[in-house]
């Protein structure tokens, strides 16, 4: 019994060329390149970037479970109970499903996500 083999996607230099749609205020951006939603629907995972531009404040209140690393500029990031990081590249957060969180910029900010839901669900 054989199967045929599973090949990977591949996005090249995708924190670079992919342009998010804008999705709240003037300048928060937020686009899914790629989900398992078609592999495994009772249990997707979808990613992407998140861009943030100086203004408007976005407030997000999360109703799914997500990882999200900052890839340039800065955000500081807030939480409900009054937690508050300056995160910079590198950074790596988790944000639990039910979290409300408060994103701000001064210089601007890009972030790599991953999210436990379906494409476009955010």
């Amino acid at each position: 019994m054989s199967s045929d083999p599973v090949k990977f996607n591949y996005f090249a230099k995708a924190s670079t060329t992919f342009q998010p749609p804008l999705i709240a205020n003037e300048n928060a951006y937020l686009g899914d390149i790629a989900t398992s939603e078609k592999a495994d629907p009772n249990a997707p995972i979808s990613a992407g970037f998140y861009r943030l531009d100086p203004g408007t404040p976005l407030v997000y209140t999360y109703t799914y479970h997500e990882m999200k690393i900052i890839v340039s500029g800065s955000f500081d990031i807030e939480d409900e109970s009054g937690q508050k990081v300056h995160a910079v590249a590198g950074d790596v957060f988790y944000f639990p499903k039910g979290s409300k969180i408060t994103f701000t910029t001064e210089e601007g900010g890009l972030a790599f996500y991953t999210g436990q839901r379906k494409e476009g669900a955010a």
